[in-house]
């Protein structure tokens, strides 16, 4: 299938660049990415960005040249002035990336040109300042990490639920609720009886299933994520590992706090998200939390006050 590149690329604007250290912390990063204090960006030079509009976005669909498709879309977001970080892949695309909205809207446009992705589904909040120190377009051998190449969504995947029947599913006692994000997610906030599997990277779910979990003991599975990604990686093995009926929140994590009211809602805490806002809550709106110095962390602070040297954590062990 042809890629529709256009013909003119303005020329690339400054981009800030900086970095904090997380080595000391569970976090590790994600591929996907981007969790560090950034300075606003304009889109345009000379025109204040007043809102930022940031979208986080996957497919799986087979993509046959990865090479031309990262060409094209880093034209496109350069032309745009788009930050943020999108992954490509043979398996499909994921990205999170952050602009204006009328650059979001021709980033959409421009991906669903393409046949595989005409369909492409999107998640949209909004930020005061850009999230994203840089924009970063990569080819890799998945568009989430999780190491079992036979667990292939674009073959089989569990059962999608919308976030409007979520709740019904998951109050069913038959019913085992199985966090897939990682613990210092968890920390922040999951949903009410949800199992933390207490891994600090996607690749350890495997391991995590083979060791916990029982087909013939668990017949009722639904897991859920930040935007639904990791699940569909995750149903797919668990399918292939002889479970019969496993769910996923549609949308993940973030559709489910954009689309159910807060008096409804089975959520507890917040949700960690990969930029600058380090978590959202319901409605998206960004949550009171930040990265800890020391640690790297999420932790719940209060935004606009004084900037913490450490953590409760980090003092407490000071003071051991």
């Amino acid at each position: 299938r042809s890629l529709r590149i256009g013909s003119t690329v303005p020329s690339r604007l400054d981009e800030p660049r900086l970095k904090t250290d997380l080595s000391r912390s569970g976090y590790k990063g994600s591929a996907d990415a981007e969790p560090f204090p950034i300075l606003q960006f304009a889109s345009t030079p000379g025109i204040p960005m007043t809102r930022v509009t940031v979208s986080a976005f996957y497919k799986f669909a087979p993509v046959d040249d990865c090479a031309r498709l990262r060409a094209f879309l880093e034209e496109t977001c350069r032309a745009q002035g788009i930050l943020g970080t999108i992954l490509i892949a043979p398996e499909g695309i994921n990205g999170t990336v952050a602009g204006s909205t009328a650059a979001i809207q021709a980033l959409h446009g421009a991906i669903r040109a393409n046949a595989q992705f005409a369909n492409l589904a999107t998640k949209e909040s909004y930020a005061d300042a850009m999230p994203f120190a840089r924009l970063k377009v990569k080819e890799k051998p998945e568009i989430v990490t999780f190491g079992v190449p036979e667990a292939n969504p674009n073959t089989r995947v569990g059962a999608y639920v919308s976030p409007s029947d979520w709740n019904a599913l998951i109050s069913d006692p038959e019913v085992l609720l199985i966090d897939t994000r990682n613990s210092y997610e968890v920390s922040v906030g999951t949903f009410r009886g949800a199992i933390d599997p207490g891994t600090r990277s996607f690749t350890e779910f495997p391991d995590y299933v083979k060791a916990s979990l029982d087909p013939s003991k668990h017949r009722k599975v639904a897991m859920f994520c930040t935007g639904g990604i990791r699940c569909e990686k995750a149903t797919a093995f668990m399918l292939q590992q002889g479970f019969q009926e496993v769910f996923h929140l549609e949308g993940g994590i973030l559709k489910y706090l954009e689309t159910v009211p807060r008096e409804e809602s089975l959520w507890q805490g917040d949700c960690f998200v990969f930029d600058d806002r380090v978590a959202v809550t319901h409605g998206l709106e960004v949550a009171r939390h930040a990265l800890c110095p020391r640690c790297g962390q999420p932790k719940d602070i209060v935004r606009g006050g004084p900037p913490a040297s450490a953590c409760d954590d980090c003092r407490d062990q000071d003071v051991a």
